[in-house]
């Protein structure tokens, strides 16, 4: 039986923090799907076909077993989780606000699907602090985000804040 699961985020961008819970994750599973949430209310800088790109360049050297889709959802996770066959949501935590709203998330989730599992990951330290909201904030204020993003995600960044 192929063990599926799903990785869900906006990706906007996709950071270090994200490439290696992906990494991580393919030692869990034999598929992953990364799933792209369409949610116009984050007001995106990348656009969705962007964001699947960008998620298949910077996943396409990633090796560790499991099979990688990058597939974009709207809606409602747990639907997209049954959607692609996932018997497991996969989330990072950050920090302790972070496990409070995913908590929340998971009993919700529990509630409306008792089959599909969700597993936290915990963020490595070294990739803690890093979010797509402060990254972007970094970019459009001049600064370097080199040591948060892939070069190629960099590059892109930096194109749109010009």
């Amino acid at each position: 039986m192929t063990r599926t699961g799903l990785y869900p985020g906006t990706f906007d961008p996709i950071h270090n923090g994200h490439v290696d819970l992906i990494r991580r994750a393919l030692k869990l599973v034999d598929r992953l799907i990364i799933g792209v949430a369409i949610n116009s209310g984050k007001g995106p800088m990348f656009t969705l076909d962007e964001r699947v790109d960008i998620l298949r360049e910077e996943t396409a050297c990633l090796v560790g077993g499991a099979d990688i889709v990058v597939h974009p959802y709207e809606g409602l996770t747990l639907a997209a989780a049954r959607d692609v066959g996932a018997g497991v949501i996969l989330r990072g935590l950050r920090a302790v606000a972070d496990f409070e709203f995913e908590f929340q998330m998971t009993a919700m989730n529990q509630q409306l699907d008792r089959e599909i599992e969700t597993v936290f990951l915990m963020a490595d330290p070294r990739h803690q602090a890093i979010a797509s909201r402060l990254v972007k904030e970094i970019a459009l204020f001049g600064g370097d985000v080199t040591p948060f993003v892939p070069a190629g995600v960099k590059k892109r960044l930096m194109a749109k804040v010009r």
